[in-house]
């Protein structure tokens, strides 16, 4: 076997290494992991028909989101970053922030038993109860948050809890710019 053979595996590993350290390199420079890009921003919520989660048969559809800007709150009771996030989702409700849940992929009984005992931030909270919603926005799971408009424009997605500090630095001043908007339109 020639030697120049040797180098080969050396040559693609180089190459591997350096192709990891550019992509940890743009990580490190400021690239927000919670922010999923999303090829709804900018479009509107998809069609679909969910019951109410307190309400069988009561059936809602995608007009709900159209009048006022809100945020629609994936969520879900074996999710325990929800869990962690629904005292804040709570908080912000009480300032009237307009939030619909869409409670993801779980059992009614116990999501209905959540609400009841943490209390219910929710306008609305639909029920997807096999995730067709979920999977329609690209969901990847629970929590993530969408901003929308008061046109039904899906604005922003953000992957993770919602707290104190992403709703001061990025979630609420978008919120407060729909805001605006809506009332000047």
């Amino acid at each position: 076997m020639k030697k120049s053979l040797l180098f080969i595996p050396l040559v693609l590993f180089m190459i591997l290494v350096a192709f990891f350290f550019v992509q940890l390199g743009k990580n490190a420079e400021g690239d927000d992991p919670t922010k999923l890009e999303s090829v709804l921003v900018g479009k509107q919520v998809p069609e679909f028909r969910l019951e109410d989660l307190t309400e069988a048969g009561r059936l809602y559809d995608q007009s709900i989101f159209r009048g006022q800007p809100l945020l629609l709150n994936v969520w879900a009771t074996w999710c325990p970053t929800c869990y962690a996030e629904h005292t804040y989702l709570n908080e912000l409700a009480a300032k009237g922030v307009k939030i619909i849940g869409l409670n993801y992929k779980d059992d009614r009984v116990k999501a209905i038993d959540w609400l009841n005992n943490l209390g219910n931030p929710y306008l609305i909270s639909l029920f997807d109860g096999n995730g067709m919603l979920g999977l329609d926005l690209g969901v990847y799971g629970a929590p993530e948050t969408f901003l929308i408009d008061a046109n039904g424009v899906i604005r922003y997605r953000h992957a993770g809890d919602v707290n104190d500090r992403n709703w001061n630095d990025t979630l609420g001043p978008i919120y407060d710019q729909m805001m605006a908007e809506a009332k000047k339109g």
